[in-house]
């Protein structure tokens, strides 16, 4: 008995649908934005091509960090003209809102001991993780390394943002640190550090071994994830400090 092309087409389509949730649910970070709204809308893996690309603007851009950016910032119009439903507006936003808050809005401890990059990152995410401008903060430690503060004290563009030295020590004496933690951000959501990062996290250790205020770490946020640059360069082992 001969199966009919469209039903040929629908087991097609199906297949690639399966694929999709497949991804979905198992290693969901590799899936791509079309795995995402294809198993969240149920929507055609041509359809959600189709989408990413109006919203974006640009197909090389697909699943690259500026991609990302441009369809969690896309405003319900955005996505109306792009093509998709009200319905399916309310989906996408409902499910940008629902990761944001369960990335990001982690239990509030009036004093987290900080005791690896990746809780720095989880307390400063809310603040900076998906800014569109550079943000530069600090983090205020005790002997412990309990938090005692943290601090905003730059914000700049969103490709640069200029901190000093002498603003972020004079902070962190000021609130009675004796360890800190700096970190910024990148709106553009790669964590690939700039010579002048490197060049101001290099003043910022010398600064920390004269005035006797370790610098645990400098952390580069965006895109949902971040960078350990003690963890990554050697610029520690240039200048030593106290360890996590």
């Amino acid at each position: 008995m001969a199966i009919s092309t469209a039903h040929n087409k629908g087991l097609w389509m199906a297949s690639e649908a399966e694929l999709s949730n497949a991804r979905c649910y198992g290693d969901s970070r590799s899936a791509t934005i079309a795995d995402l709204l294809v198993t969240l809308l149920g929507i055609t893996h041509q359809k959600a091509q189709q989408v990413i690309e109006n919203v974006c603007g640009q197909s090389n851009l697909l699943d690259k960090a500026i991609a990302w950016q441009r369809f969690r910032e896309a405003t319900p119009l955005e996505l109306r003209a792009a093509g998709l439903t009200q319905p399916q507006v309310g989906k996408v936003q409902a499910a940008i809102e629902l990761g944001r808050r369960a990335y990001l809005e982690i239990p509030k401890d009036q004093n987290p001991v900080i005791d690896d990059p990746a809780v720095a990152a989880a307390l400063l995410g809310a603040d900076m993780m998906w800014q569109r401008v550079e943000r530069f903060a600090v983090i205020a430690l005790d002997v412990k390394h309990r938090v005692i503060g943290v601090e905003i004290i730059a914000q700049g563009t969103q490709t640069e943002c200029l901190a000093h030295p002498r603003e972020i020590f004079g902070w962190l004496m000021r609130v009675g640190a004796v360890r800190g933690i700096i970190a910024h951000n990148h709106p553009s959501g790669s964590l690939e550090p700039s010579p002048d990062d490197i060049q101001l996290t290099r003043q910022i250790l010398k600064g920390a071994q004269t005035l006797a205020v370790p610098i645990l770490d400098h952390l580069i946020i965006g895109n949902g994830d971040y960078r350990s640059l003690r963890q990554t360069t050697s610029l520690w082992q240039e200048t030593p400090q106290e360890n996590y």
